[in-house]
């Protein structure tokens, strides 16, 4: 198949049902981990295809949701600084901290401004030699890779006025806290963006430590059932392994190139993730290369006390052992235009896909 519409076609769509009721006997939950994914489910109605013993969770698939709220307040803090240029994504822009966020600080007359690339931001800061620009890192190993070829770029041509805050992730830790956290699960619809860059070998773990199945998907009506079914038949015959479903674009191997570029930037660190905590070796720092360029190291700011929303359970969400409907905020008090959670905020959280689609 080439075109979008054959892989929305109503009839491949019925026979992939068809073929999921079939064969599925067996109990079981399955956890997407990428946003796209979470959107993708709710948007085509998923769930109403399948058998009711086929449960569907949503789990730490939205970068800008994982990330903490002191990260935000941090980067509040920065944008008060009288000599800064905040340059973010923007999804990054509307999501609460403690007591503000980056939208309120623009209103209020600090410089902060949505870029589409952090190359975006060194030319920014190449414009403005007299301001400290500050990019904010926000994603996994689909963004990282962008992020680090702009660092090279602004250390290769000495622009010593531009600097990471890193809130980079990478997905594994993630995948195996859930299950170490006792959360229930058969198996994983892995991330089909992240995989064209890491390939399939850092899910190897998921199946050969604890027995989950893993498909790697993409994201319209066809791909998704299709790997439901991949799942499935996993499960069904007791052979956990990796698949690849997405593999028009995902390639056993990866992107090695990017791959590279990280590892030449970046090196790992613990990092923390909202509903999940501090996790070793789930973050993406600078090497100490491009140490210079840390605006954590380098622009000391004094970040007022965290303070979590009362009442929110975007954590439980993200872990998936909450579906967004059980929020005593959701849709009353919290929702996209008034959020009060990380999970409302972006086009990939859980919360916004549920106000969207599953009312």
């Amino acid at each position: 198949m080439k075109y979008i519409d054959e892989f929305r076609d109503k009839e491949i769509v019925r026979k992939l049902s068809d073929e999921i009721h079939r064969v599925s006997r067996k109990p079981v939950a399955f956890m997407e981990v990428c946003g796209g994914h979470t959107h993708a489910i709710q948007k085509f109605g998923i769930p109403s295809l399948l058998p009711d013993h086929i449960s569907l969770l949503s789990g730490p698939g939205c970068p800008v949701c994982v990330s903490s709220t002191r990260y935000v307040d941090q980067a509040v803090a920065f944008s008060r600084l009288p000599d800064v240029i905040i340059t973010t994504f923007g999804d990054m822009i509307r999501i609460p901290g403690s007591t503000s966020s980056l939208d309120r600080e623009k209103a209020a007359g600090h410089d902060i401004r949505i870029v589409y690339s952090a190359l975006d931001a060194v030319k920014i800061a190449q414009a403005n030699p007299g301001k400290r620009v500050i990019f904010l890192g926000i994603g996994f190993e689909t963004t990282a890779p962008a992020t680090a070829a702009a660092m090279q770029v602004a250390h290769r041509l000495k622009v010593e006025n531009f600097f990471l805050f890193s809130a980079h992730k990478v997905m594994p830790p993630a995948m195996e806290a859930l299950i170490d956290e006792g959360v229930k699960l058969d198996g994983y619809i892995a991330p089909g963006h992240v995989s064209t860059v890491t390939g399939h070998v850092i899910y190897q773990s998921i199946p050969g430590k604890f027995g989950l199945a893993v498909v790697i998907s993409g994201f319209e009506p066809v791909d998704v059932l299709q790997s439901i079914l991949l799942l499935v038949k996993q499960v069904e015959t007791n052979s956990p392994r990796v698949e690849i479903q997405y593999g028009r674009v995902v390639l056993p191997e990866g992107n090695k190139p990017a791959r590279d570029l990280m590892y030449e930037v970046y090196e790992p660190r613990d990092d923390w993730w909202r509903g999940l905590g501090m996790l070793p070796d789930s973050g993406l720092g600078l090497r100490e290369k491009y140490a210079g360029h840390d605006a954590e190291s380098i622009i000391p700011v004094e970040v007022e006390p965290t303070r979590e929303p009362r009442g929110c359970i975007c954590g439980a969400v993200l872990k998936g052992i909450s579906k967004p409907m059980e929020c005593p905020l959701f849709v009353r008090v919290c929702t996209p235009a008034t959020p009060v959670g990380a999970c409302m905020v972006s086009p990939e959280g859980a919360c916004q896909a549920y106000y969207k689609y599953h009312r």
